[in-house]
């Protein structure tokens, strides 16, 4: 089980990681609902290096990049149950809209995103690269998406309340 820290203390955690040699690998979502797709991506991220951290998007942020309606679940919760996930090590939130400056005092090993980004599009991908590190996808979990289910369940509250 993973715990929530903040920036600061990542990075005094990073320091201590790095001189035990320890592979760090690093992801970032709004994980607003979580479901299996979740669940897969971020234990196929943890397997490629010894640990896992994650960047939760802070409500304003989420509500920025998905709207007015989002998010569905609290910052502080998302971030409870993303280090309660057993691949997760450590979770922090971050307040900007891309997770830039968050990598940028994490420097990981490894910068995983979704099957579903281009390579040449991720976010930091400069940062880790130029540190020795590399970028990485894992398999997108088709049919297992946030927004999916939100609009599913949109479309049968709208359906009963007719």
């Amino acid at each position: 089980m993973g715990i929530v820290v903040t920036r600061e203390q990542l990075v005094q955690t990073r320091g201590r990681l790095k001189a035990d040699r320890k592979r760090v690998v690093f992801t970032n979502g709004c994980f607003d609902i979580l479901h299996r797709g979740h669940i897969d991506y971020l234990a196929q991220s943890k397997a490629l290096g010894d640990v896992l951290v994650v960047g939760v998007n802070s409500d304003d942020s989420v509500r920025r990049l998905k709207g007015p309606g989002r998010p569905i679940v609290s910052q502080d919760d998302r971030a409870a149950v993303v280090a309660a996930l057993g691949a997760v090590d450590f979770v922090t939130v971050f307040s900007e809209d891309t997770p830039l400056e968050l990598i940028q005092a994490v420097v990981p090993d490894v910068l995983v995103k979704g099957s579903d980004w281009s390579l040449d599009k991720v976010v930091g991908k400069d940062v880790v690269e130029q540190n020795g590190g590399n970028v990485r996808t894992v398999d997108f979990v088709s049919n297992r998406s946030t927004t999916s289910i939100i609009e599913r369940i949109r479309s049968l509250a709208g359906r009963s309340a007719s």
